[in-house]
């Protein structure tokens, strides 16, 4: 078994997300020989320099830090070399490529937010939450060609509450995912591990109590079913269609929540949902005849928009120009 001191790892990541692993590895008494993050990118009104969350913490920690604008750029590429890294870690980072992701010997492993083969791709936690998955989890994989395909590690489930918020899983998934980077790595270092093709779950051949399962109730249940995938989100995604179910457009919005945030329009401006409730009016197209998409309100306690079975009640917002706010404190300023 290798001494865990005695390994060198470079760690690659930028938003706060990937915080929590670096500073599982630093805990643990992993020797980081190099963090690599996004470079410093202006921004606000002053334009201000502003630095990743994993930089921040890399600065702090004194950890030494790469932050190259391209990753084939040779003088990078021979400062990571010259680094003598053993393993590479990547936790919400960009693609890789081969010449980066197949340097140390112990390959690449990623840290991705879901459980793989399902969801693969850029925003997994926000579509798991808009699907209205009941579970999710996290996978670590090694990094191969096509992105997030590699072959698994470990994985670890859990379940998701049905109200909430794509931010609440994040919070809860940065801790599970930082533990489960752990036990990758000891699992990698003392042989206990067995790497297994993301075909072989698709196929149905991964048996449900495979000791890579680190959870009681298995993750394996809904890949049997069509590969569900989590493409970037972007402007169309976030615009509200009360035509859907009660249930669809809860959904959304606590996937988008609390960025981007899914939109409608009231009154003119742009109105951004955060939190929701659901009133559910059974065998009823529209309730009570009004027109989908109408909104409804007593100026003191409640605020809802008519969907195609029932009403969506709006808990906390934003209006165009204005800060984010809870419906009563909203309410007490809205004026018909």
């Amino acid at each position: 078994m290798t001494e865990k001191s005695s390994i060198r790892i470079i760690f690659m990541g930028t938003p706060e997300f990937a915080v929590a692993s670096l500073d599982a590895l630093v805990k643990a008494g992993y020797q980081i020989a190099g963090v690599i993050t996004a470079p410093d990118k202006p921004s606000g009104r002053g334009l201000k320099m502003n630095e990743s969350a994993v930089k921040q913490y890399a600065v702090e920690n004194g950890l030494h830090i790469l932050q190259p604008e391209k990753l084939k750029n040779p003088a990078f590429l021979e400062e990571l070399k010259s680094l003598q890294a053993d393993l590479q870690i990547v936790v919400a980072f960009r693609m890789l490529p081969e010449v980066v992701w197949n340097m140390p010997p112990m390959g690449t492993i990623n840290v991705h937010g879901s459980l793989l083969p399902q969801y693969r791709g850029a925003a997994p936690i926000n579509w798991a939450v808009i699907n209205g998955e009941p579970e999710t989890g996290v996978t670590t994989f090694k990094l191969k060609h096509e992105i997030d395909t590699g072959d698994i590690l470990l994985q670890e489930s859990f379940f998701i509450g049905g109200d909430e918020t794509a931010g609440e899983v994040h919070d809860r998934m940065k801790e599970v995912g930082a533990k489960l980077l752990l036990k990758t790595i000891d699992g990698l270092l003392n042989g206990t591990i067995e790497e297994k093709d993301q075909s072989s779950i698709v196929n149905g051949e991964w048996s449900m109590n495979d000791p890579t399962t680190t959870n009681s109730h298995s993750p394996f249940t809904t890949h049997h079913s069509p590969l569900k995938h989590a493409p970037k989100i972007f402007t169309e995604t976030c615009n509200i269609n009360f035509n859907k179910p009660v249930d669809e457009v809860h959904n959304l919005i606590r996937g988008l929540s609390p960025f981007p945030g899914a939109f409608t329009m009231f009154n003119g401006k742009m109105m951004k949902i955060y939190r929701s409730k659901k009133e559910v009016i059974m065998n009823q197209a529209a309730p009570n005849g009004q027109t989908i998409g109408e909104f409804l309100t007593d100026s003191k306690t409640f605020l809802k928009f008519t969907c195609g079975n029932g009403y969506i009640h709006v808990l906390e917002l934003q209006l165009e120009g204005k800060k984010k706010m809870l419906i009563e404190d909203f309410l007490r300023g809205y004026r018909s």
